[in-house]
């Protein structure tokens, strides 16, 4: 399932951003923000566009700020709360002024970019963001936004499947619930 090219890579990007700049816990483990933040930052933008510029540090903590916010964003899905994710997407789309516009730059074709020119970095992916997040949560998919499933686990994804029944961040987390259920099945005379 796939919503078009562009908005997938910047809802991977938004994924990225949260699971590489939220702190919380991952893979039955406590998550702390790395010591390197724009290494992070780099690897969430990356999760969309495999060849972005690696992050500075003004731009890695402005980016962890937007990553806080869209966190929220994946939380209220979560919990079936879509009218406290709208509300939030809707503050940010109204803060970062966010509109559509065709852009052609690098080489590309033209696509959709939501942000203007001349803005930074951080203000810019807020709004690409943002507008990606509203494209999803205004069809008929936005419950393929999700917190993992797994214990001990918050990070979050979108869920790209067929038949849109995803439940964990990743297959490490998939394979740990598998084989704690395996296990407890095993423990059982």
């Amino acid at each position: 399932m796939e919503f078009n090219s562009h908005n997938d890579g910047v809802v991977r990007v938004a994924v990225g951003l949260v699971n590489a700049l939220t702190p919380g816990e991952r893979r039955g483990r406590t998550y702390v923000l790395p010591s390197d933040l724009p290494a992070a930052a780099t690897e969430g933008l990356r999760a969309g566009y495999p060849r972005h510029r690696e992050a500075g540090e003004t731009e890695a903590t402005e980016l962890a700020a937007v990553a806080e916010r869209l966190r929220t964003v994946f939380e209220a899905v979560d919990a079936d709360d879509i009218d406290s994710a709208a509300h939030q997407i809707n503050r940010l789309l109204d803060e970062t002024d966010a509109r559509p516009h065709l852009n052609r730059h690098d080489g590309e074709p033209w696509h959709l970019h939501f942000h203007g020119p001349g803005g930074t970095m951080a203000g810019d992916w807020a709004a690409s963001c943002a507008t990606s997040l509203a494209i999803v949560l205004g069809s008929e998919f936005h419950d393929r936004l999700g917190v993992c499933t797994a214990p001990h686990c918050d990070r979050v994804y979108v869920d790209v499947s067929r038949n849109g029944t995803r439940r964990f961040c990743s297959t490490a987390c998939q394979n740990r619930v598998k084989t704690a259920a395996f296990r407890a099945r095993a423990k059982t005379p």
